[in-house]
């Protein structure tokens, strides 16, 4: 089972790896098309068409990565003091209510834009000439379609704590700094941060 879920996370970090890629691509676009404007007097009437269509595609994309991570916005104040088990309650029914719900209507939905637009080669109508946007509408089931399986995923991880006690462990990416774990790998004691803190605090006359 566990290899399982690290399989589903697997998926979801290496689709949203790909997909940051586009920060570069975006960052590019946005500074030549700034240059082009501005310095060339030479504006392309496609560029905002396709700058929206690459941030969309990193968002949607971004969504299954994320979850995966155990990135999303939540009440950390309260959630991050409560037991295990009432976490993993908690989080089992908010994703029956809300989380299944949504993402099935994000996926369905989305296939359907996916579907018409793909039939009528949808062009972007915001500007004379614009870029094809099958595509981009593409996405939208594909990342609600992973998104729905990290789901899944997250829903088992949640029966597994209310029957051990604990989560369930997670694939290894890049993070935030873990404090705690640093102090082990440069063998730092919390009695030794406190002597120098109390080290450099205290004024020097009255180290004397």
């Amino acid at each position: 089972m566990q290899k399982l879920l690290l399989a589903v996370d697997k998926i979801s970090t290496v689709a949203g790896q790909l997909f940051s890629w586009l920060i570069v691509a975006l960052t590019a676009l946005i500074s030549w098309e700034v240059f082009s404007r501005y310095v060339l007097d030479n504006p392309h009437p496609w560029a905002f068409d396709v700058m929206s269509m690459l941030y969309g595609s990193l968002f949607m994309m971004a969504g299954a990565y994320t979850l995966s991570k155990n990135g999303h916005v939540r009440g950390d104040v309260l959630y991050g003091f409560f037991p295990p088990r009432l976490q993993a309650g908690l989080d089992l029914a908010l994703y029956f209510l809300f989380f299944i719900p949504g993402v099935v209507a994000l996926a369905w939905a989305g296939y359907n834009f996916a579907a018409e637009s793909w039939a009528i080669n949808e062009h972007s109508n915001i500007t004379a000439d614009g870029p094809p946007v099958y595509p981009f509408k593409a996405i939208i089931p594909i990342a609600g379609a992973i998104l729905l399986a990290q789901g899944l995923v997250e829903i088992v991880r949640c029966i597994v704590c209310l029957k051990e006690g604990e989560w369930p462990s997670r694939g290894d990416d890049v993070a935030e700094v873990d404090i705690e774990k640093l102090k082990e790998q440069v063998h730092v004691k919390d009695e030794d941060i406190a002597k120098l803190d109390e080290f450099v605090t205290k004024p020097k006359w009255s180290q004397k």
